[in-house]
């Protein structure tokens, strides 16, 4: 909603500047797609190699104790 109320604001300003925000969202988003997928790829490897490691610490810590 903040976004547009800014946008908003920016159309009875400037509204040439406004129209080409307008228009190059959508491929501003598509081109850095990719990247938030590589992102999200290198987060779950990053969280295995985390688990693997500490897999031993954890079998051999014990029962926890709530």
């Amino acid at each position: 909603m903040v976004k547009f109320l800014l946008w908003c604001i920016l159309l009875v300003l400037c509204w040439p500047l406004a129209l080409l925000a307008l228009v190059l969202y959508p491929i501003v988003w598509v081109l850095l797609l990719p990247f938030r997928i590589i992102g999200i790829a290198v987060g779950g490897v990053l969280e295995l190699l985390r688990a693997i490691i500490l897999l031993p610490a954890r079998v051999l810590g014990g029962p926890r104790r709530i």
